[in-house]
């Protein structure tokens, strides 16, 4: 009896270990190749350039320094914005992994067609996971947003 406690207790274990093992190779739900640059990004919603992030479902591209890699897309959101990272969440970079907002309702990869939904990130087509996104904040009364990472 104890031998079969042991037994199923050492398969647990073996379990948890292969388990946590797979997970190692992704990185906040990117690949583990995805690069990881600081993000400093300070904009003014104020000016003209951004007057598309005034309204819901209006977005941007960054590619100033210091805005990753690849870039940013921001979007606006019922509930504020999404910053998302312009590097493909789902494979390596290349040269042809950088994403595009195509319609102004989805995101998409050209490489092999992955696609998500801009408002909110939700992988539609190839990818399982969301494009990586960053933390920012808001003053509503100066409209300046700061995205950090």
């Amino acid at each position: 009896m104890k031998r079969n406690i042991s037994h199923v207790f050492f398969l647990i274990i073996l379990l948890f270990s292969i388990l946590n093992f797979s997970s190692c190779s992704n990185r906040e739900e990117t690949v583990s190749c995805f690069p990881s640059t600081p993000i400093n990004v300070v904009l003014n919603l104020n000016l003209p350039t951004y007057f598309t992030l005034q309204n819901v479902g209006g977005w941007i591209y960054i590619n100033e320094q210091q805005s990753g890699t690849r870039g940013l897309i921001i979007v606006r959101t019922t509930t504020g914005f999404k910053v998302y990272d312009r590097n493909a969440p789902h494979i390596c970079p290349d040269s042809n992994t950088t994403l595009s907002v195509e319609n102004d309702i989805k995101i998409v990869c050209p490489k092999d067609g992955a696609e998500w939904i801009t408002i909110t990130g939700e992988p539609t087509k190839i990818s399982q996971v969301p494009p990586k996104t960053y933390p920012y904040s808001y003053d509503t009364y100066t409209k300046i947003l700061s995205v950090y990472y």
